[in-house]
């Protein structure tokens, strides 16, 4: 497994637009979460362990947020042809397995992970009401194997904060996770291997 950090898109980006299918062909667009004063934008897989360790906590993590008034969508942008655990498929399965009542969606062609900048898995870019980046990185200090508990902590802090009209917190670390899998020859120029 090869761990890289997230990107870091500048603050205040404008969130890119998107326009994905969900494994049962029902299509998200940016604009499906234009009711939500904050939303948060995850990108995901199947099998990285990185995801694995919080996966669960994700799930109680979101349901906790929507019903404040946030939303939250998951991206898949994996190549699943070279890496069939990751195909739409599954996609369902595993997102059932861990508790997930949101979107989950397939960038099979790769370009909204590239919008994103994003690099890993997880990922994470929270948008307030304008769609401005208002924080992106970890999801907390919880790796695999580091004893440390998986809370959420991070993320819901700087939603939390959107939707209270207060400050987003400054320290904004990285987050850490398995590269995205690129197709052979389409890995973004700021990717480093």
């Amino acid at each position: 497994m090869v761990a890289v950090n997230s990107t870091m898109l500048p603050l205040g980006t404008q969130a890119p637009y998107f326009e994905l299918p969900d494994p049962d062909g029902n299509t998200w667009t940016l604009d499906s979460f234009a009711d939500a004063p904050v939303l948060v934008v995850a990108f995901v897989c199947n099998h990285c362990p990185y995801v694995q360790h919080i996966a669960p906590r994700l799930g109680e993590v979101a349901d906790e947020l929507r019903a404040e008034g946030a939303a939250l969508v998951a991206i898949n942008s994996n190549d699943y042809a070279s890496y069939p655990e990751d195909a739409p498929a599954k996609m369902r399965e595993y997102a059932e397995r861990w508790g997930w009542r949101f979107p989950y969606l397939i960038d099979e062609e790769q370009v909204v992970a590239k919008a994103y900048r994003a690099a890993c898995t997880p990922d994470f870019f929270v948008f307030d009401s304008e769609r401005r980046l208002a924080y992106r990185g970890q999801f907390d200090d919880s790796r695999p194997g580091n004893d440390v508990p998986v809370t959420g902590n991070d993320l819901a802090a700087a939603v939390r904060a959107l939707l209270t009209g207060e400050p987003v917190p400054e320290d904004q670390k990285p987050s850490l996770g398995c590269n995205i899998k690129w197709k052979p020859g389409s890995e973004p120029e700021w990717f480093n291997n």
